[in-house]
């Protein structure tokens, strides 16, 4: 662009048309002059004619020869200061097209670096925005919540950071479309900011997830107000897409300088109080406490090994068996995973299982466990024992992976086991949370022959309408229920209800966690048809289960 500018002035400044015309004129004026004088001399010469000499004839006749020599040259001379004059009307003509071109020229530089200077205030923008929701993004929350920190320190005051997270967005988007959960996350930032003051900071962190700078608190409590006006404002109805949809927000809540020191730690220590308030059931809200941040590194520690676990051979699984309440004969087993880590011993599935869910290793997990649970049973069959089922839990993550059913399949065609004597047991939340996406892939396993449980029963929805429209073989009482028998006078009446609804859509009722005698009395007096729990044995290693099915356990409990 400068380059173009510094051609458009040199054209101007090399335009010398008028200087030409000058030249050529004065030099027209000189031979005009010239032609006067010879034309006086012409003039006296033929007064003097007759009186004249010889000497002045010729020299008269001189003066006729170079007055026609001069006026040629007038003659010449006026030609070159009529194309002098054009010329010069030309060259006029195109300095002022130059300069006019030159005007314009700066103009548009003008113009061009006003742009400029607006692109890079939008990119500065952006770079320091979210593109959904216009929110300041995580860069831009560093800043500020540093230069927060800074005053807090230096002013001897408390902030606090709020880490927000929406429960369950992903069902929404696999239920709404992400269209609509976008509009949704739009929703939040705008119903966010209306609850905070201008000197405080709301920021879209990642995903459904936000953080809210109070930039000066008077102290905790006066974050637990702020914090109760959010969850308020969030959760009232949003109308998208001409849909109702109601949510719910886990948060968690730290606090300058008692929480931490600098940005990274108290957005860190807020998550790790989020993450407690969803463990607590969510629709909720924790403060930090250094408790969850000690079990927040044990998590760290339990998530690293169990990647480790997955592909190191420190899975096994045990086995319960699940008894005739009539007869007290063994009928069948639930398979159990366990995790031998290598310093810690045998871990529960109640301390990996989430873990596992969480950071994506259920589906691997998963999978080994119905393949040993497949093989050990037929190994039991090959081995001539009497052919039981095995169950199996399954998880909502392992429900909807790719290729699920091909992967049962696959397991059952390469442990040589019949489908009959397999079951698979889901809990009551995972099928009724994506009804439309279940109930196909149950029917599809239906259809391979298996067995399918409701784990956990009565936790959940409970919902007869639900229940009656998936292929279930058994119900599978929740052992909290069971515990209530003897202890609890309202316990009783609802295991009444569950058995006589699996009766009344013809599927098996099994109770789980029954350890007394009492207990038992209660389920036969109830004609519940099945039971496991510590009464009768507990989960045992394959060889201990083997040795129990060769000796049977008969007359338990009569």
């Amino acid at each position: 662009m400068l380059v173009r500018e510094a051609v458009v002035r040199a054209r101007v400044e090399t335009l010398r048309g008028p200087e030409e015309t000058v030249q050529t004129g004065a030099e027209v004026e000189r031979l005009m002059g010239r032609i006067r004088e010879v034309n006086e001399r012409l003039i006296v010469a033929a007064v003097h004619a007759q009186t004249m000499s010889e000497e002045a004839r010729e020299e008269a006749a001189q003066a006729k020869t170079e007055l026609e020599q001069l006026m040629g040259q007038m003659r010449d001379a006026n030609e070159r200061l009529v194309a002098a004059t054009a010329h010069a009307q030309a060259m006029a003509e195109e300095a002022e097209r130059a300069k006019e071109d030159l005007i314009r020229e700066k103009a548009r530089l003008a113009e061009t670096a006003s742009a400029a200077r607006a692109t890079s205030l939008r990119m500065s923008y952006l770079a320091q925005h979210d593109v959904l929701t216009d929110l300041p993004n995580r860069q831009l929350l560093n800043d500020r919540l540093g230069g927060a920190i800074a005053l807090a320190r230096r002013y001897g005051r408390q902030l606090a950071v709020l880490f927000v997270d929406l429960d369950h967005f992903k069902h929404i988007n696999d239920a709404q479309g992400h269209t609509s959960g976008d509009q949704l996350l739009k929703s939040v930032a705008e119903r966010l900011l209306t609850c905070i003051r201008s000197s405080d900071t709301v920021s879209r962190y990642g995903g459904d997830e936000f953080l809210v700078l109070l930039s000066e608190i008077a102290d905790a409590g006066d974050a637990a107000v702020s914090v109760r006006k959010i969850m308020t404002a969030l959760t009232r109805p949003y109308r998208i897409a001409q849909h109702d949809l109601h949510i719910t927000v886990s948060m968690g809540i730290s606090v300058f300088p008692g929480d931490g020191q600098d940005a990274e730690t108290l957005i860190k220590r807020a998550d790790i109080a989020m993450y407690r308030a969803k463990e607590q059931g969510r629709d909720g809200y924790q403060f930090f406490k250094e408790d969850l941040y000690v079990a927040a590194l044990e998590r760290q520690s339990l998530e690293g090994s169990l990647r480790n676990a997955v592909g190191g051979q420190e899975f096994v699984l045990h086995y319960q068996p699940k008894m005739n309440l009539e007869t007290g004969a063994i009928i069948g087993a639930e398979a159990l995973i366990r995790w031998r880590h290598p310093d810690r011993g045998l871990v529960p599935p109640a301390q990996f299982v989430p873990i596992a869910e969480d950071c994506g290793l259920i589906v691997p997990i998963g999978q080994w466990a119905l393949h040993e649970a497949c093989r050990q049973t037929r190994a039991w069959q090959d081995a001539g024992q009497r052919p039981l089922p095995v169950s199996v839990n399954i998880s909502a993550v392992e429900l909807k992976a790719n290729g699920f059913l091909e992967g049962v399949r696959g397991i059952l065609q390469k442990t040589h086991l019949e489908p009959r004597y397999l079951e698979l047991e889901l809990t009551e939340t995972v099928l009724m949370a994506h009804a439309e996406i279940t109930t196909p892939v149950l029917q599809a396993l239906k259809a391979m022959g298996m067995q399918l449980a409701v784990d956990d029963f009565g936790t959940g929805y409970s919902s007869l309408s639900y229940l009656a429209q998936f292929p279930i073989d058994t119900l599978k009482i929740d052992q909290s229920f069971v515990h209530r028998i003897t202890a609890d006078p309202d316990g009783a009446p609802i295991i009444t209800a569950v058995i006589s609804m699996g009766k009344s859509l013809k599927h098996r009722v099994i109770a789980e966690g029954v350890e007394t005698q009492e207990q038992l009395a209660f389920l036969r007096a109830q004609r519940c048809g099945e039971g496991q729990g510590f009464y009768f044995s507990r989960p045992l290693a394959a060889e201990q289960f083997a040795t129990l099915l060769g000796t049977g356990v008969a007359g338990l409990g009569t």
